[in-house]
């Protein structure tokens, strides 16, 4: 059938552009992958007639001036300096979270061993203690300095005696992730459920299908090499639209002009639901 799809991969009927244009960056799906896919009884080449295509050039032309940019490459990069022998910075926070939770160090070693069963740290504060897993440079200096663990700041005694717990962070997170089940799973269980009803209205929208395909011959137009005669693409190219700016307009992109095609060319579907 003259204009179908080819799933053996052949060269489709594509019209060249007077000029090279700028290229949407997409992933390419080849005739044999577009294979029980929306994109299988998809044709974009009739599409072609529709379009403005000699405004469409001008629009994205890819001859324009290169805008250079600057940008600061100066960084002053300080050594953190050291409290005992932690980072001052990460032992100063480590101690105002401490005394937020207002336990001691074997209070806190004992609900890590426990999992919280008595539930005396809030799930916040558990993400917050998270920050603080001792390093593995940071037990190296702490243990050099065991034998004046009474002279310790809070801060190292705390990461000190944290790092005597085997598999620490290990036992951290799954803390977290148990403090914090029940509310992602309710968090959870709306999207999900959106997320079926949304891939049916997908499913039965023509319109969409519609879009897609105007997406597609633009594409086809605007590439060439290896990114051209693309069957269809991966739905994350939709993200990289608007990345493909016009040559005429810097405030235009890709996104822009196919809004506006789908405006004046087909209003049914810029204006109906889809």
């Amino acid at each position: 059938v003259p204009g179908a799809p080819a799933f053996g991969g052949s060269q489709k009927k594509i019209p060249k552009p007077t000029h090279p244009l700028k290229s949407f960056n997409w992933s390419k799906m080849t005739a044999n992958q577009v294979k029980d896919t929306v994109w299988k009884d998809l044709d974009e080449t009739k599409t072609y007639g529709l379009l403005d295509l000699d405004e469409f050039e001008k629009t994205f032309s890819a001859y324009q001036k290169k805008e250079g940019s600057t940008e600061d490459l100066s960084q002053l990069k300080s050594k953190p300096k050291e409290l005992s022998v932690i980072d001052g910075r990460r032992a100063q926070n480590c101690t105002i979270l401490l005394s937020k939770l207002k336990l001691s160090d074997e209070e806190l070693r004992l609900i890590v061993l426990s999992m919280d069963d008595d539930d005396e740290v809030t799930p916040d504060m558990t993400e917050q203690l998270l920050k603080y897993v001792p390093q593995h440079d940071e037990i190296q200096l702490l243990e050099s300095h065991k034998d004046e663990l009474d002279k310790m700041a809070r801060a190292d005694r705390f990461l000190f005696e944290m790092s005597r717990i085997n598999h620490y962070e290990q036992r951290m997170q799954i803390l977290y992730y148990k403090k914090r089940f029940s509310e992602r799973l309710t968090d959870c269980r709306p999207k999900v459920n959106a997320l079926f009803r949304a891939s049916k209205e997908i499913l039965r929208s023509k319109r969409l299908v519609r879009l897609l395909e105007i997406v597609l011959a633009f594409g086809n137009y605007m590439n060439r090499g290896a990114r051209s005669n693309a069957y269809g693409f991966k739905l994350n190219s939709l993200n990289k639209i608007v990345d493909t700016r016009a040559s005429t307009d810097r405030k235009m992109t890709l996104l822009h002009y196919l809004i506006e095609t789908l405006e004046k060319k087909f209003p049914d579907r810029s204006e109906e639901r889809f």
